[in-house]
This record gives C-alpha cells, sequence and structure tokens, in this order.
C-alpha cells in the first residue's frame, strides 16, 4: 500500500489528509517512481490555500525524486532501475511512489542523490530560467535579490555571481544575513532597513536594472522604488501575498519600468525544454556556482507540519520530505 496526500477542499496546512491505495500498472505513456525523497516548494502553499485554484479532490506537491520500478506501454526511454526527478506536470508528488507522465521525468546524474535532487530541481530550475532567460542578466549589471536565504533566492546568488553579475541581497535575520554573505553576495540588506534608500546608496543613486523578487505584495513598493530608469522587475513569487491592482502609470513614474510575473512552467512546456533546464542546474552544481542546502527534513506524513514552517519563515534554504 502507498501513502498518498489528499485535500478535499482548500485551507491551512490542516486539510492535508492521507490516503493508503494500490496503485494500478502504470498506463500507456506512464511509469511508476518509487520516490526517495520529495521536494517542498511555496507552490504548494498556493495549491493547498486556493492562492492557484484546483479541482478537488487533489494531490499536492510537484518535485520528487526515485527510482522507476515499473513501465507502462509505449514507454522506449526509461527502463526499471532508472534514477528519475520530476518537477513538473500534475500533482502528487507528496507520495511514496505514484505513476506518472514519461514525458515529465528528468534524467538525475549519479553523483546527485535523490535528497539532493528533491531539494534543488525546481528552484534550480527557477534561479536558471529567471537569469538566464527572463531576466537575461548580464556581466557586470547589479541585481537585487529579495528573501536571499530562501530556497530559490539563495541558489539565484551564486547563480547571478557566477554570472559576473553584483548581488544585493535582502533577508530578514543576522543569522540569514551570514548564510548570504557566504553564498556570495556582495551586498546584504535586513528587512527591516529603508531596502531602496540602501540600495540607491550602493549604486550611487542609479537603482539596479533588475530585481528578482520571490516575496510579493510586502516588497513590491521596494521594488519599484529600487529599480534604475528603464529596469526590470521580475515578481516571480507570493511569499507574502500577490501583488493586486498594479496601476500601469506607477511604472512610468518610476522610470518606465518593466514587469514581468512568469512562471517557470511556461519556460519547462517540452520534455527537452525541462531536461535543458535541469542539465544546467546539475552542471552548475558540479562547477561548485550554487549549492543545495538542505535546512531541514520531515517525514512525509509531516507536511503539513513542513507547510507551517515555511509560510513563517521558519525554514532555511531548501526543505525535503522524506517516504
Amino acid at each position: 500500500m502507498e501513502h498518498v496526500a489528499r485535500i478535499d477542499r482548500t485551507g491551512g496546512p490542516e486539510v492535508i489528509g492521507w490516503d493508503e491505495v494500490d496503485l494500478s500498472p502504470p498506463g500507456p505513456g506512464d511509469v511508476r517512481l518509487r520516490h526517495g525523497a520529495v521536494g517542498l516548494n511555496f507552490i504548494d502553499t498556493y495549491h493547498r490555500g486556493g492562492l492557484y485554484p484546483l479541482k478537488l479532490p487533489s494531490g499536492l506537491g510537484i518535485e520528487a525524486a526515485g527510482t522507476i520500478e515499473a513501465v507502462g506501454e509505449g514507454v522506449a526511454d526509461w527502463r526499471l532501475g532508472d534514477r528519475a526527478g520530476v518537477f513538473s506536470g500534475a500533482l502528487g508528488a507528496y507520495a511514496t511512489a505514484r505513476n506518472v507522465a514519461a514525458e515529465q521525468l528528468v534524467r538525475l546524474p549519479e553523483a546527485v542523490d535523490d535528497r539532493t535532487a528533491a531539494a534543488f530541481m525546481l528552484k534550480g530550475a527557477t534561479a536558471a530560467f529567471l537569469v538566464e532567460q527572463c531576466a537575461r542578466v548580464r556581466p557586470g549589471q547589479t541585481v537585487l535579490v529579495t528573501a536571499a536565504a530562501g530556497g530559490v533566492g539563495h541558489l539565484l546568488v551564486g547563480w547571478l555571481k557566477a554570472a559576473g553579475a553584483t548581488v544585493i541581497g535582502t533577508v530578514s535575520t543576522e543569522a540569514k544575513a551570514l548564510r548570504v554573505q557566504a553564498a556570495g553576495a556582495d551586498h546584504v540588506l535586513l528587512s527591516g532597513e529603508d531596502i531602496a534608500a540602501r540600495v540607491r546608496e550602493i549604486t550611487g543613486g542609479a537603482g539596479v536594472p533588475v530585481v528578482l523578487d520571490g516575496v510579493g505584495q510586502a516588497t513590491w513598493p521596494a521594488a519599484l522604488a529600487s529599480a534604475s530608469r528603464r529596469g526590470l522587475i521580475v515578481s516571480y513569487g507570493n511569499a507574502s501575498g500577490p501583488v493586486a491592482g498594479v496601476n500601469l502609470g506607477i511604472l512610468a513614474r518610476h522610470g518606465s519600468l518593466f514587469v514581468t510575473r512568469p512562471t517557470l512552467f511556461d519556460y519547462a512546456v517540452t520534455p527537452a525544454e525541462r531536461q535543458a533546464l535541469a542539465d544546467r542546474v546539475f552542471a552548475m552544481l558540479a562547477h561548485g556556482a550554487i549549492r543545495p542546502e538542505i535546512g531541514q527534513t520531515f517525514a512525509l506524513k509531516e507536511a503539513a507540519e513542513a507547510h507551517r514552517a515555511l509560510e513563517k519563515g521558519g525554514t532555511q534554504g531548501s526543505t525535503v520530505l522524506l517516504p
């Protein structure tokens, strides 16, 4: 019997329930993936809480790593015993095992274990597309990264330094500031400071050409005030709630700014795109540019507790759920 998370309604972490199920053999085009580790991501809380509407009842989770133990008809590229990861597609990664479309899988290098893969496939792919495809950061640019100690944030710091950027990171505590400095940030600001004023001070009044903001509502004013003329604000997350009611005129008043609200899943649409992003992440890991930091682990059935810790800012780096 497999253990599978289920939500029948949206709400707080308490809505996460568990079913015991017998998995049927994988159908055509599917494989059965036995999970060695499951990744926890902020998007999981958006699904659970209703910010991103779901058809209910629903599973939870999109990221996991493990080993293929059954292959459905028509699957030619995967074999029993192959190691694979998934960070997109249908929800349901909060499970000891599940049947998943083979086209959603990415290959894992031998040097990357399941915990590491589950900790940073999605976050690393997010950093990859944000820096290289969305913002297209160039050497010599200065970039503001909010929540720089978070799962995506600390990967962004390392990725940006490898790209030749100067990095200004924001954090909530002195302890997190030390970690972000260790990741390579050139300047670290505490969230209680006047972020925009400090950014202007650091940049000689110019502001930054790129803001990478995973916080959302709470940091939107600082992002606007920190961007340089014709700067780009990439609002990629909603940790404090979504940015809403944006008056386009405000972009003109702050210097003809550009703003985008991207999602990884528009940059990882095809199997080739997903594998290419994963390969970039694994390459950056091999080169030492990024370090997947597993700050804490929870048992899979403690997912509700993990959600509470994540939403209260009580986690550091990445969180992994262990079946």
